[in-house]
């Protein structure tokens, strides 16, 4: 029942005319466009309407958020999304996911964090979160940023939604929900090596394609490894090959296999 509900209620949202005018918003702002099939534009576009519709968005700290603002956010999230088996029609997207808080650059985030010397901090200047059982919230100034620049390994909007995406199965361990046993066990011995590998590096190793703040913990590795592959998706299958090869097979994307943009 609620899939048919859904249903109905998207299809008045979804179609050509609301797909092309999304594509014409997002094309000039978000670099990664460049590399995508028309069939992988199009579902883009159609999840990130739904994103557009079901989720509550708020700006907040004097932020006007436009509806461009919202259509270049939602399409980073969508990004990540395309390769699954999701029916844009009918199908959950991110369903931990209710709102999308926008602050228009960096903020003081007021909740405890560990950092990676496990110091607790009672609050610390952010870019973005993504809560367990909340909102996920990012700045805008770096997520127009991150949709701009393609190929420097960094993008907030990216990194936040990967932690929805590893919170689906309820454990934030770097782990997202996989299909059997076989894949999880390739998925820790992988992620497992290439983490080890990441804190031990030195400055200027060749396995810094990561970004260091990777060897926090399990999950932000995860999403640090998450925002290598799709922006620096060449250096990362030379440098780290078992790690795109696993992050293809769960995302079922190969940006590395994608043409180079202008």
């Amino acid at each position: 029942m609620l899939a048919y509900f859904r249903k109905r209620r998207r299809g008045r949202v979804l179609g050509d005319a609301a797909r092309a005018g999304l594509a014409l918003a997002i094309a000039p702002a978000l670099a990664l466009w460049q590399g995508l099939s028309q069939a992988e534009r199009d579902k883009l576009c159609d999840l990130s309407l739904v994103l557009l519709v079901e989720k509550r968005w708020e700006g907040c700290d004097g932020l006007v958020l436009t509806e461009h603002m919202r259509m270049i956010i939602a399409a980073q999230a969508a990004l990540l999304l395309i390769g699954f088996d999701l029916d844009p029609l009918t199908a959950p997207v991110y369903p931990n996911v209710r709102d999308i808080l926008v602050y228009p650059t960096g903020y003081f985030a007021t909740t405890k964090r560990r950092d990676a010397m496990g110091i607790v901090h009672e609050g610390s200047p952010n870019l973005g979160e993504a809560w367990y059982d909340g909102p996920v919230i990012v700045s805008w100034a770096d997520a127009i940023h991150g949709a701009a620049e393609g190929d420097d390994g960094r993008n907030l909007v990216l990194h936040e939604f990967a932690h929805k995406l590893d919170m689906l199965d309820g454990i934030v361990d770097g782990t997202p929900p996989l299909p059997g046993a076989a894949a999880y066990q390739t998925w820790r011995s992988v992620m497992n090596d290439a983490f080890a590998r990441l804190r031990a590096a030195r400055p200027g190793a060749s396995v810094l394609v990561l970004d260091r703040y990777g060897a926090t913990n399990p999950a932000e590795f995860f999403a640090v490894a998450t925002e290598a592959f799709f922006e620096r998706s060449r250096e990362l299958r030379q440098r780290e090959p078992a790690l795109y090869e696993t992050l293809k097979m769960y995302f079922r994307q190969d940006p590395a296999g994608w043409p180079e943009g202008p």
